[in-house]
């Protein structure tokens, strides 16, 4: 408690400072998984994703990261063995913060796509498990987050490949395909309407301190009306919008065509991936800056309940801005084509099935890695046209980058860890 009160406005400064960080990590590595598909079909420009990313992923982040935050900051760690020595919990989160940082860095510089949730989960459980206790660790949670790392690109890899099956079946295998597009794309756009209003009006309104209330009894049941009614209002602006779009005639691709209005859709679902990315992924960089907060602010008390200021949702989402605009082009030109080749039809699938997987999991509070996610949907639209079309070599790159994650996170946080005990005492 001493060295708490002795050192609380230090230990708020530098956590800020390790939030930030972490956050811009986020942005220059990880956001390349929510706009990659965009920019490796041609659906749009690196200028253009950024643009794009920048809006949704601040939106998402302070409007809907809230829930994921919970399970970062309380779930991995039993904070009821550190009541003594609080302090610990103060070097452990922030040495956690700085050692992701640090490796999302490095990842970025190199142009690999990893995984911030493997980074920040791995240091976690790396300081806690050498620093304090083996004991220190919420084993269960920590394997249902594991479980996460599994079921999530499996489910999304099934949902990318219904999407695109559905695509196939309903549009490009018709006599007339750009005629079918033209009336079918407005309902997949208000998919997309409806889904992003969904996880923002049931989870994220209550940062704001606004309630959601018609009369109809539950908020799910308040919430499914507003978001009919808004993923029409999508669906008639990316009508609009496609009314530009008309049928020219090429020898070399029939569907060059339908690729064009395909391209008007990618817009809205890079919209949904980039708001499901900064939903879910902000807790990573926030969850262990909460912590310290809280206990700096409660005198020491490891387990003080507090409401999530909204001023940690702001450096967050600032950070992830910041890392993308700075170094996201990087990793976003390196994830572009390299696992399949891509075109606004199956970028569409594999980015809708992504964001549809991503948003589940920050309603459930569920931290899943968005690298697994978009592989295992960009793997299911692969699969769609056969292994053949998959670069197997570039996935085995991938999965061994994942595996080099966890270890290095937990390597430099025990450095860091350490360190910043022989600072403090």
């Amino acid at each position: 408690m001493e060295i708490i009160a002795a050192f609380g406005p230090q230990f708020l400064g530098l956590a800020c400072i390790a939030g930030f960080f972490m956050a811009w990590g986020i942005g220059a590595n990880d956001v390349a998984n929510a706009m990659g598909t965009s920019v490796g079909s041609g659906a749009l420009t690196i200028r253009q994703a950024i643009m794009i990313a920048i809006i949704f992923e601040f939106l998402g982040a302070y409007l809907a990261g809230g829930e994921v935050t919970e399970t970062i900051r309380k779930g991995i760690i039993d904070p009821g063995l550190l009541e003594g020595s609080p302090e610990l919990l103060v070097y452990g989160m922030m040495s956690a913060l700085f050692a992701a940082g640090t490796w999302l860095l490095i990842a970025s510089v190199r142009g690999w796509p990893v995984s911030t949730t493997h980074s920040i989960v791995g240091a976690i459980v790396g300081f806690a498990a050498v620093g304090i206790s083996v004991e220190s660790v919420n084993w269960s949670q920590v394997g249902t987050i594991a479980m996460s790392w599994v079921i999530s690109p499996v489910l999304a890899g099934s949902i990318s490949f219904a999407l695109f099956m559905s695509v196939k079946i309903l549009i490009l295998d018709n006599d007339d395909p750009f005629l079918r597009a033209k009336r079918l794309i407005p309902v997949y756009m208000w998919i997309v309407g409806f889904m992003i209003t969904m996880v923002t009006l049931l989870k994220g309104l209550k940062h704001l301190g606004l309630e959601l209330d018609f009369g109809l009894g539950s908020k799910f049941a308040n919430a499914v009306p507003l978001s009919f009614g808004i993923g029409l209002i999508v669906a008639m602006f990316g009508a609009m919008l496609m009314r530009r779009i008309h049928f020219e005639a090429d020898e070399d691709n029939r569907f060059a065509s339908v690729e064009r209005v395909f391209g008007v859709l990618m817009m809205f679902t890079a919209c949904a991936m980039a708001f499901a990315h900064g939903s879910n992924d902000v807790a990573n960089a926030i969850g262990p800056l909460a912590a310290v907060t809280s206990i700096v602010q409660s005198g020491g008390a490891v387990n003080a309940t507090s409401v999530m200021p909204g001023w940690i949702l702001l450096i967050g989402a600032l950070g992830i801005v910041a890392g993308l605009t700075t170094y996201g082009w990087k990793v976003i030109a390196t994830v572009g084509n390299k696992i399949t080749e891509l075109t606004p039809s199956r970028g569409f699938a594999a980015t809708l099935a992504a964001a549809s997987t991503v948003v589940f999991a920050s309603a459930t509070g569920l931290p899943i890695s968005t690298t697994h996610t978009l592989v295992g949907a960009v793997l299911g639209v692969g699969l769609a046209r056969g292994i053949a079309a998959i670069d197997l070599r570039v996935i085995g790159s991938i999965f061994l980058s994942w595996l080099i994650t966890l270890p290095a996170g937990a390597i430099l946080a025990i450095i860091f860890f350490f360190t910043l005990r022989g600072i403090f005492g």
